[in-house]
């Protein structure tokens, strides 16, 4: 007894009947098994062992691709060596702490020119700082002190490398090595570097905004509370266990107002921006995700730009 082609097998041209899938690789060869990645039909010989099912040869090559490439968990490159970035920043304020050291200390006219002041202020030498016009200060002999205002807007990025006190820029540099690898082994090299840069920035224009406008901010607290705010995020997005985190937080708070002379402003400035830059890059939907996470980061980054201008504004 013969089987009609419509129930078995090609018909006798050596075609499948209508309506049953082939592999996309070899025209003609019926097949039922599809590719787990692009689901396209393959047959017994483009079959590739995948994690789950099987893969066709050019899912195969894509993801040897993808892999070679070796993205981070959230879209950025991964880093070789995680820790590289963190170690350059270091060495920054180590280089410019050796310069406040090597050029009078407590003393350095390094300290002024780039610590963080809103508005200039005149020094007459009795250790306080006077808000009187540049042209009055200067008349009577006395040191005048640029702030933002005045046009130096480099002290906004620069007070966040600028430290004076060894316990200051010992605490803030063991948080960064501490926390700087572990940010980076996961956002990649450039993500992590926004990160931190975008955290210090926020730091300062939280204290332009929030600090009396003769008060001297500096150091890079307000990056590295940036870094805690990240860890915070990925705790939270892994579903890991988040007591350790809330724990370091609260002692970090403690020190916040405990400690004399500590700029909260800067504190909470940059935790917030660690807190919306690591949520922009972790939440961002996989299509588009770079895209999406540059126009995220960078309108933070606009944003943070306008503040400033405002206030300087408001203090002219």
């Amino acid at each position: 007894m013969t089987v009609p082609p419509s129930q078995h097998g090609p018909s006798a041209g050596g075609e499948p009947p209508a309506g049953v899938p082939t592999c996309y690789r070899h025209a003609g060869r019926e097949t039922w098994i599809r590719c787990q990645r692009c689901e396209r039909p393959i047959c017994p010989d483009c079959m590739r062992d995948a994690a789950v099912g099987f893969q066709c040869p050019s899912c195969v090559a894509e993801g040897a691709k993808s892999t070679r490439q070796g993205r981070a968990a959230y879209g950025g490159a991964r880093s070789a060596n995680p820790a590289l970035t963190s170690l350059v920043l270091i060495g920054i304020n180590l280089a410019v702490w050796l310069g406040v050291l090597t050029s009078g200390w407590r003393n350095s006219r390094l300290i002024e020119l780039l610590g963080l002041r809103a508005d200039g202020a005149c020094a007459p030498g009795d250790g306080y700082v006077y808000d009187l016009p540049e042209g009055t200060c200067v008349a009577e002999g006395a040191v005048w002190l640029p702030g933002v205002v005045d046009g130096a807007w480099w002290q906004l990025v620069s007070s966040a490398f600028l430290h004076v006190e060894l316990w200051h820029i010992a605490g803030n540099m063991l948080a960064l090595y501490m926390l700087g690898p572990q940010l980076e082994a996961v956002l990649g090299r450039v993500r992590f570097l926004a990160l931190y840069l975008i955290a210090g920035l926020a730091g300062s224009v939280a204290a332009f905004w929030l600090a009396s406008p003769l008060q001297l901010t500096l150091g890079a607290s307000g990056a590295i509370y940036g870094l805690f705010g990240a860890l915070l995020v990925l705790v939270i997005k892994v579903g890991a266990d988040l007591r350790p985190m809330l724990g370091l937080l609260a002692v970090n708070l403690f020190i916040t107002f405990a400690v004399p002379n500590i700029s909260w402003q800067g504190h909470l400035g940059g935790f917030l921006a660690g807190l919306a830059v690591t949520a922009i890059l972790v939440y961002a939907p996989r299509a588009r995700r770079s895209q999406l996470q540059l126009l995220g980061v960078g309108g933070l980054g606009a944003a943070l730009l306008v503040l400033t201008a405002v206030r300087a504004a408001a203090l002219t």
